[in-house]
């Protein structure tokens, strides 16, 4: 079962009161076959922890790696990725879609 949206805003809220850092990915836009919605969101802290699924979990690492990024450089980011981009293939997205996710720093 995937996490409310109520449990990865918590999931935030709480890491930032621990003094995490932390990003919150969402799910913008999408085409054809895409494996979440737009509005599926994925909260990931600066160790990396995360709550939340942007893509069913094929495309999960990567956004990840590019949350932690967003966070070092509080500088938000579009992402997308569909059958096309090498990088999605890599990752696994083959569903036939595309989606775009953005992610950015909260606080």
């Amino acid at each position: 079962m995937l996490d409310r949206d109520e449990d990865i805003l918590k999931a935030a809220e709480d890491w930032q009161r621990a003094g995490r850092g932390v990003a919150l990915a969402t799910v913008v836009e999408t085409w054809g076959s895409a494996p979440r919605p737009a509005g599926s969101s994925l909260v990931i802290n600066d160790e990396g922890t995360f709550l939340g699924s942007v893509s069913g979990g094929c495309v999960e690492g990567a956004v990840v790696t590019e949350a932690m990024d967003v966070i070092q450089s509080g500088k938000p980011r579009m992402l997308e990725f569909g059958v096309a981009d090498e990088t999605a293939w890599n990752v696994g997205l083959s569903c036939g879609g595309t989606i775009r996710v953005f992610v950015e720093k909260v606080g």
